[in-house]
């Protein structure tokens, strides 16, 4: 195990940092404001967001779990608050005894509806207002290249 450390460059740690600065910055500030303008936390809105991005408002635990690239326990946990709350229900899978569908409720049509224009506003303020076109470009070009080779290994 003497593998070779290939240390940063100083022009790489620097975007580097300055990537996991915007994030984490972009970041709670999304989460702070959404949660004081519509009481759902980052974690509710993602869900949320994944449940309407399907045409029955429903998908398998895992496969949420895996989109949202959480841990078990934790989608447990979320979940069952979220549904303690009326925004979610778990419905069992007929055809697997051990599977559990996430469903979205009205309520929780609501909540996004009423969240979602807040969200997007913010964004806009806080991000997009910021970069020009071409810069966006860029930005997901090298965003959908590094997401598609994190999914050629999803540990």
């Amino acid at each position: 195990m003497d593998e070779e450390v290939r240390w940063l460059t100083a022009e790489e740690q620097h975007a580097w940092r300055s990537f996991v600065r915007l994030h984490e910055r972009l970041g709670g500030r999304l989460s702070r404001m959404l949660q004081s303008e519509s009481k759902l936390s980052a974690a509710d809105f993602a869900v949320l967001v994944s449940l309407t991005d399907v045409p029955d408002g429903r998908q398998r635990y895992q496969d949420l779990g895996r989109a949202l690239e959480w841990e078990k326990s934790r989608m447990s946990h979320h979940i069952a608050r979220m549904a303690g709350r009326g925004l979610v229900i778990r419905e069992e899978c007929p055809e697997d005894a051990r599977g559990a569908f996430v469903v979205i409720t009205d309520a929780g049509r609501v909540a996004i509806e009423a969240a979602a224009p807040l969200h997007v506003e913010a964004v806009r303020e806080l991000f997009l207002d910021h970069v020009t076109p071409a810069e966006l470009r860029t930005l997901a070009d090298i965003s959908d290249r590094v997401v598609a080779k994190l999914d050629e290994d999803p540990a």
